[in-house]
């Protein structure tokens, strides 16, 4: 249960960090009397494919303090699982079947029994819900797996040298973004990710590979303009995250030591991203090569 509650954080993750072009996985900000290093990551990699990119040694190094989305190392799986349980399933008698209509149905929950889901419990699921077990089930059948991920291994590392570790936002902020979508926007997202079940292995490879050579111009080949086609989906989980976390790394900018921010690499880059906010509000960003 532990490891199957701590995907879902990933999964959530993952489908943010697959849209992004920057120029190199780890930017560094200064502050008046610090420096920040802002790191754009993968949060599931394959045992074949886990070491990071040598930046990240370098600005964890140089770094006092971890910060990621979430304080990995205070997670509870047995209250993930809680979360999931009370805010992912259908109510008063609302079914998946009833949201979708039968066409749409039948093909969600034909991809759903192939990765092991059973008609009888899709249906309980809202939208969001099933669309990030699939994209779980379907990354772990491929052989990624989020304790080989960025922010897993950093966390790892950090509990070992005795490093502290913040986040940015609270297991229901994480969780909840996709919660308070409409149904039909919901649906739109369940659509997008059987769209995609079957291409995830060749196209997460390709993305895969370009972060780790900071091959902007891959990525935005790869990947080109998906997410204007669903602003929606775009604003609930980069702009609006984004927009809360400022703040606080603007706090960080004023501290006295030195701090490590890895973030999905999609909040790093373009309109509302990070790196254009920070700038936005006078600070400098410079490629850690």
């Amino acid at each position: 249960m532990a490891q199957q509650s701590r995907c879902w954080l990933f999964a959530l993750s993952l489908l943010g960090c697959l849209t992004a072009s920057a120029a190199s996985p780890v930017w560094v900000v200064h502050g008046t009397h610090n420096t920040i290093y802002l790191a754009g990551s993968v949060h599931m990699l394959k045992a074949s494919d886990a070491q990071l990119p040598g930046a990240f040694d370098r600005a964890y190094a140089a770094s006092k303090t971890l910060v990621m989305e979430l304080a990995l190392d205070k997670v509870d799986p047995l209250e993930t699982a809680s979360w999931m349980m009370e805010h992912g399933m259908l109510r008063d008698g609302v079914t998946l079947s009833s949201l979708l209509g039968p066409e749409r149905y039948r093909r969600v929950t034909a991809e759903s029994a192939r990765l092991g889901v059973p008609a009888e419990v899709s249906d309980q699921l809202a939208p969001w819900a099933l669309a990030l077990q699939l994209t779980e089930l379907r990354y772990a059948q491929l052989g990624f797996n989020p304790e080989l991920g960025v922010e897993q291994q950093l966390e790892h590392r950090a509990q070992t040298d005795g490093k502290p570790i913040r986040g940015l936002e609270t297991l229901d902020e994480q969780l909840g973004v996709l919660e308070h979508l409409s149904y039909p926007d919901q649906a739109r997202f369940l659509d997008r990710v059987v769209d995609d079940l079957h291409s995830m292995d060749s196209e997460t490879a390709s993305v895969i590979a370009a972060w780790r050579n900071a091959d902007a111009a891959k990525l935005a080949t790869l990947l080109g303009d998906e997410y204007k086609s669903f602003p929606t989906l775009y604003r609930t989980l980069v702009t609006d995250r984004n927009r809360r976390w400022l703040p606080q790394i603007e706090q960080l900018l004023r501290d006295d030591q030195d701090y490590f921010v890895v973030v999905g690499a999609l909040h790093l880059v373009g309109d509302g991203g990070l790196l254009e906010l920070l700038r936005h509000d006078g600070f400098k960003a410079e490629s850690l090569n």
